[in-house]
């Protein structure tokens, strides 16, 4: 695809692999319905090959600031990421940037469908909290637009990369209760490759130093307030009940301790439970979640720092960054 390593694509160079006009490339962007059916293909496939990115600014003026930045998260009901994301959206205002969210949902194809979106508005940068595909890889990888991956660090970030090492957290989380002298963990763990990273780092951790078994338990994203209730339904026919549950989110905390309550359950006493996220419930909920922080305000200082020195043309001191995340210990385990 890529075939004008180190240089963005131009609107010529679509209309040199297709054999017509710039002209005639302007016309199928802004009006397909006008280009013969052939040419409409053969610059569809220009597009393709050259991986160009149409300019929607106003103007088209390639070289412009659009002091826009691009923020992409999967959804905004139950989301962990809304403190966060909250964070980043003041921080960017207060420094001059304008934010432009995306709702990407779950499905990689979105993703790259705002992905290009932003790429073709010009935008400063893209802040994603989610994967892309290959193909959408190389577009990030030569676009004059900065893309930034948030809560998870890559081997190899397209752009760079501003989170914290999920298997190490799952892993403090099983020290941690192992110290607290818990024997019977039950994992809820939602589905996506940053849960599975946490959750592989706990059952690691736990078979290392405990050496008893883990029961789990898989629920969809987002993980929701309202699955608790077949979590917990289900944990009751287990032959013998976990004695803390790990869970995905503070939002599954909430619900699996009012479920324990409503049973009749004491928490921590009969029943302990741990949430991920630190989200504003998890300290005023009764009792307080025990849970794992991520400090979201740093991440956007994080991030409005690179897009600074990006906009600078300054060399990024690291591609990946790593803020670290702190178990706060609570009432509920």
């Amino acid at each position: 695809m890529n075939e004008l390593p180190g240089r963005t694509p131009t609107l010529e160079d679509v209309a040199a692999h297709a054999g017509v006009s710039a002209a005639t490339v302007s016309r199928y962007i802004n009006n397909p319905e006008v280009v013969a059916a052939a040419t409409a293909e053969r610059i569809r496939a220009g597009i393709a090959a050259t991986g160009y990115i149409p300019n929607l600014l106003a103007g088209g003026l390639a070289s412009s600031k659009s002091k826009m930045v691009a923020v992409l998260i999967p959804h905004l009901v139950d989301s962990m990421f809304n403190d966060t994301i909250e964070a980043m959206v003041s921080e960017l205002s207060a420094a001059g940037f304008n934010a432009m969210l995306g709702i990407t949902g779950v499905c990689a194809a979105r993703t790259d469908e705002l992905v290009r979106g932003a790429l073709s508005r010009r935008v400063d940068a893209i802040i994603s909290t989610g994967p892309i595909s290959g193909e959408t890889v190389d577009l990030v990888r030569r676009s004059a637009s900065l893309f930034i991956q948030v809560w998870e660090l890559p081997d190899d970030p397209p752009g760079i990369a501003i989170g914290f090492a999920h298997r190490d957290a799952g892993r403090d989380i099983a020290r941690f209760l192992i110290s607290r002298g818990y024997r019977r963990p039950h994992l809820v763990t939602a589905e996506g490759a940053r849960a599975a990273m946490r959750r592989d780092g706990f059952v690691e951790e736990w078979r290392a130093q405990a050496g008893g078994a883990v029961s789990e338990a898989l629920v969809s994203i987002p993980s929701r307030f309202g699955h608790a209730r077949r979590v917990f339904a289900d944990m009751r026919r287990m032959e013998e009940l976990p004695d803390v549950v790990v869970c995905g989110s503070d939002y599954l905390a909430q619900g699996l301790i009012i479920e324990a309550q409503a049973a009749g359950l004491r928490v921590p006493d009969n029943l302990a439970v741990i949430g991920f996220g630190n989200s504003s419930i998890a300290g005023d909920m009764r009792p307080t979640i025990t849970t794992i922080d991520i400090d979201g305000a740093r991440i956007a200082r994080e991030a409005i720092a690179a897009i600074r020195r990006h906009a600078a043309g300054e060399a990024h001191p690291n591609r990946s960054v790593d803020v670290g995340f702190r178990l706060i210990a609570r009432e509920s385990a």
